[in-house]
């Protein structure tokens, strides 16, 4: 073990901190023991440059595919040719309305501490995507959206304008392997919505970009054809779409489609939100074999903390850091 997976086994002995290196130990053990593992991406793990770390376990071929927000999808490229451009606030808990206002007048897209560049990165990247969309609207194809970002990375079509080393980006690192992703509800995020706008428009056609069903529809293909007897985990970032959507797609093949189907056999989840508070993201991983998507023998763990601590922990844990 490296100097990180030495201070985390010696320092992180109980409480969350235990629950990480039991989680850490599992995934590492399901790997070692050639499981599959589907990694989900919430909030702005992006902007967060989870990418640090992400990028190299996609590479030693520690994660097998990932299901993401539109958000996710698009800000790892957005930081990979405008980092330079990017405002750090580290005050911005003490922003008023005004100083907000100023920060829309220069086109800074805030996410926390940490502000977008409109022009540099979001149309910069616009124009390039905006190209593959009408090109397949012309030849009546059809791609989805991360297939989209697959075409401008591995063409180089960016590679001038790389600000940060690429091997720190998980987007170009899932392009080089192919890497299988689900982006459900992608029409909620920016590209999403300029996507939407150039449909209005009337420059592109809506039959351009494959979504949701088309997502479930393949991410159902891929499950069945990867089941192997270590079994498929699921290692959760966060709540929402991006965790919701692919764990049911066990109880959909079973008990929509009545077709045997082998539950997650390991399942670990990031998470900050509160169980009594009624909401899914929060749900005891134990309230999942209820839903039919876990069962009794898989390997469950929970982590309570901020996931842009913990998962770059637990991913230095996995690559022996």
């Amino acid at each position: 073990m490296g100097p990180i997976s030495q201070f985390v086994q010696h320092h992180y002995r109980h409480f969350n901190a235990a629950a990480l290196v039991d989680a850490a130990k599992a995934y590492k053990e399901h790997m070692n023991n050639n499981g599959k593992m589907l990694v989900t991406l919430a909030g702005a793990m992006s902007t967060a440059e989870l990418g640090l770390s992400l990028a190299e376990m996609i590479r030693k071929g520690m994660v097998s595919a990932i299901s993401c927000t539109g958000a996710n999808l698009e800000e790892d490229v957005f930081n990979l040719v405008a980092h330079e451009h990017y405002v750090r606030v580290p005050n911005y808990r003490e922003l008023t309305a005004d100083d907000e206002m100023a920060l829309l007048d220069k086109h800074l897209n805030r996410v926390t501490d940490t502000c977008i560049p409109e022009e540099e990165a979001i149309r910069r990247i616009e124009r390039q995507i905006l190209d593959k969309w009408q090109k397949a609207s012309k030849e009546g194809k059809s791609y989805f959206p991360h297939e989209y970002f697959y075409q401008i990375l591995n063409e180089g079509l960016l590679k001038d304008d790389y600000q940060i080393d690429p091997k720190n980006s998980w987007m170009v690192a899932a392009a080089e392997r192919n890497l299988p992703i689900s982006v459900p509800g992608w029409e909620d995020s920016t590209l999403g919505n300029i996507f939407a706008g150039h449909v209005i428009s009337g420059d592109v056609n809506r039959s351009a970009m494959k979504m949701g069903i088309d997502y479930m529809i393949e991410l159902a293909k891929w499950y069945q054809e990867n089941e192997c007897n270590q079994g498929i985990g699921f290692f959760q970032i966060g709540g929402g779409i991006a965790g919701d959507f692919p764990i049911c797609v066990v109880p959909m093949l079973e008990q929509d489609l009545g077709r045997k189907t082998a539950k997650w056999s390991y399942f670990c989840q990031i998470s900050d939100s509160t169980t009594s508070y009624g909401s899914y993201s929060g749900a005891v991983p134990n309230e999942k074999i209820t839903w039919g998507k876990l069962d009794k023998g898989s390997k469950r763990f929970i982590v309570e903390s901020d996931a842009s601590i913990v998962a770059p922990l637990i991913f230095a844990y996995v690559l022996g850091w």
